[in-house]
C-alpha cells in the first residue's frame, strides 16, 4: 500500500516550489512525515553523463544511489508514470507525499496559480481540491492566499483525516 499523496500543480513560475518549501516544515511541525517528489514532463538526466552513477544505471542496476555526507540520492530505472508504485516502497517512512507537478496524473490536486502564466486549471478539473492564488475560484473548490501556509496545512490535514488523499 502506498502513502497518501497530493499533487501540487500549476504553470511554470507559479510558485509551486516556494509553496512546498514553506508547506513541508509546517506539516512537519504538525507531526507529519512528508516526502516530496518532483515530477517533470521534460527529459532530464538523472546522472551526469559519464559519471560512475550513470555507468551503473546504464549497466542495468535495479537502483542507483549516490551517497554523500549531506544525504543519499536514490534513482530507479522506471518511467515517471510508475511513481505511485515506487511510493509503496516508502509507505512505512512517510505519512504524506507531495508531488510537485504531474497535472495529468491521477492524484488529487492543489493548484498554485499566478496571473499572466496561463489559465486556471480548476474550472475544468474535478481533481483540483483547492487553489492557491489571488483569483476567484470555482464553486466547490477551496481558495487560499499564497501566504496562508497555516491554512493550507490545516486543509491538507483535513483531507488526510477525511480520506480524500489516497
Amino acid at each position: 500500500m502506498r502513502p497518501p499523496a497530493l499533487a501540487v500543480v500549476g504553470w511554470s513560475g507559479s510558485g509551486k516550489t516556494t509553496l512546498l518549501t514553506r508547506l513541508v516544515p509546517e506539516l512537519r511541525q504538525r507531526g507529519l512525515r512528508v516526502g516530496v517528489v518532483k515530477h517533470s514532463s521534460d527529459a532530464h538526466p538523472l546522472h551526469r553523463e559519464g559519471s560512475d552513477t550513470a555507468r551503473y544505471a546504464e549497466s542495468g542496476a535495479a537502483f542507483v544511489a549516490f551517497a554523500t555526507p549531506a544525504g543519499v540520492q536514490l534513482s530507479f530505472p522506471e518511467p515517471a508514470s510508475h511513481v505511485l508504485s515506487l511510493l509503496e516502497r516508502f509507505a512505512d517512512t512517510v505519512d504524506l507525499v507531495l508531488v510537485e507537478g504531474w497535472k495529468q496524473g491521477p492524484l488529487p490536486k492543489l493548484e498554485v496559480w499566478r496571473e499572466g502564466l496561463g489559465p486556471l486549471l480548476a474550472p475544468g478539473r474535478q481533481d483540483v481540491l483547492a487553489v492557491v492564488g489571488e483569483c476567484a475560484v470555482p464553486e466547490g473548490v477551496r481558495g487560499f492566499k499564497p501566504d496562508d501556509v497555516q491554512g493550507i496545512a490545516a486543509f491538507v490535514l483535513q483531507c488526510l483525516r477525511d480520506g480524500v488523499l489516497r
